[in-house]
């Protein structure tokens, strides 16, 4: 049965990461790559890594996908239609919102007390699990972890800096 998912999900990744390279439409392209980011975490799940299935939709489709979506609907902002100041109240709430959040945010800081980190039995730390992937995750993949997430910045900020400068 194990092997049927697995074969079945492969197909779907396969498929869907097809799909990326074949739409028009980069929103569409976007969409087909969670469907690719969702088989792969469902392959993860067959492959007995539960935290790192959960980690794949959680960062991967939910977080950074969010972001492609945000910038893809930043860039392709049609030009023909009429420009209506719709943020006009907004910017008013703008100041007061952010006191609130900042004084939100300092009442917490003061007070939640020092956490301790509990102690994990040493048998607990097989492969994959939460344990074994956070001191992986910040000791010895530290800096390439930490290069990534630059990285990603990086294109980000260039894909936006190359779009405004063709379209003005």
């Amino acid at each position: 049965m194990e092997n049927v998912l697995f074969i079945i999900f492969a197909i779907i990744a396969v498929a869907s990461a097809l799909n990326i390279l074949l739409q028009r439409n980069p929103l569409y392209s976007a969409v087909s790559l969670i469907g690719t980011l969702a088989a792969i975490s469902a392959l993860f799940i067959t492959l007995n890594a539960q935290f790192i299935a959960a980690i794949q939709i959680v960062v991967y489709a939910g977080a950074i996908m969010v972001l492609f979506v945000f910038v893809i609907m930043l860039l392709n902002e049609p030009k023909d239609q009429p420009h209506i100041d719709k943020q006009r109240g907004l910017r008013l709430l703008a100041i007061p919102v952010a006191g609130l959040l900042l004084a939100e945010g300092f009442f917490i800081v003061s007070r939640v007390p020092n956490l301790k980190i509990p102690r994990v039995d040493p048998s607990d730390t097989a492969f994959g699990t939460t344990w074994k992937v956070g001191v992986g995750l910040f000791t010895d993949y530290l800096l390439p972890f930490e290069v990534t997430s630059v990285l990603l910045l990086m294109a980000v900020v260039g894909a936006m800096v190359l779009a405004r400068r063709d379209g003005e």
